[in-house]
């Protein structure tokens, strides 16, 4: 899976997840919702990205932007 696609799911899926803490929880999670949306925008124009940031630092990215998530990445 390469990091913009990684990105996109994360993203979606935090939004789902501050959606349902809104209608479970209380209304002040739509703060969350916004602050991802925020996020999203200041990283398409900037192409700042700390979640791409971490998984490098991790060393789960590749030099080609591939997420290889179990072991150890395959040597070209």
């Amino acid at each position: 899976m390469k990091v913009d696609s990684f990105i996109r799911v994360f993203a979606g899926t935090m939004v789902l997840v501050s959606v349902a803490l809104v209608f479970w929880v209380s209304p002040w999670w739509l703060l969350f919702t916004c602050f991802i949306g925020l996020n999203l925008a200041q990283s398409g124009l900037t192409g700042f990205c700390p979640p791409s940031i971490v998984l490098r630092k991790l060393g789960k990215v590749d030099e080609n932007d591939v997420i290889h998530w179990g072991g150890v990445p395959p040597r070209s």
